[in-house]
């Protein structure tokens, strides 16, 4: 019997703009692996739109039902299996030459964040590009009242989550060997971090 879908209707909102980002820094890319994929709504908009990308879905295994869900009435050819995939390990023994993740930082604790980008080395390509949605702050302020009032509405629902600092989240991707190539800023005082390997 198939599940029923999951449905966010932030995804729905989103989904345009990041889209936007992604037919620019992922047009010569040809495997992604999607971090995080939630209801899986992204991930089939993002396959359905970027055919020449194989999109790799992933996440906790409370969550794969509801991505098989929305793979399955999709049905594209682009869009295989999810992936049962916490950040703190394993982590899949293929490489990928793009990652995607969507409002994951702000949620995961600051060891799993730091895991996260530990993981990337042996996970990515010499060129990979990495693209991470979500709000950020920079120089440690708040981008707007809005994103205040979200992180202390975070901290409520658990001490370990919080809205990240660009600064602090760039340090762990310098270690990891990325640069940081673009910042995107996007709807709701969101942005897109742009992240590109070093050969």
């Amino acid at each position: 019997m198939t599940s029923p879908k999951p449905f966010s209707a932030a995804c729905e909102r989103n989904r345009e703009p990041i889209l936007a980002v992604l037919r620019e820094h992922f047009a010569d890319r040809r495997r992604v692996l999607e971090v995080g994929s939630g209801t899986g709504q992204h991930a089939v908009h993002f396959a359905s739109a970027l055919p020449q990308l194989v999109w790799q879905t992933s996440d906790r295994p409370e969550y794969l039902d509801g991505i098989r869900a929305w793979r399955q009435e999709a049905a594209l050819a682009n869009m295989p299996p999810p992936l049962t995939l916490d950040v703190n390990g394993p982590w899949p023994a293929q490489t990928f030459d793009a990652l995607f993740t969507a409002n994951t930082l702000h949620i995961m604790s600051w060891p799993e964040v730091q895991a996260f980008f530990a993981a990337l080395p042996s996970l990515l390509s010499q060129d990979a590009v990495l693209v991470v949605y979500g709000p950020f702050n920079k120089g440690g302020r708040f981008s707007s009242e809005s994103n205040a009032t979200f992180d202390a509405d975070l901290k409520t629902r658990a001490e370990h989550m919080g809205i990240r600092d660009i600064e602090a989240v760039d340090a762990l991707a310098q270690a990891a060997g990325l640069r940081l190539q673009r910042i995107h800023e996007m709807p709701a005082n969101n942005r897109c971090l742009v992240w590109q390997r070093l050969p």
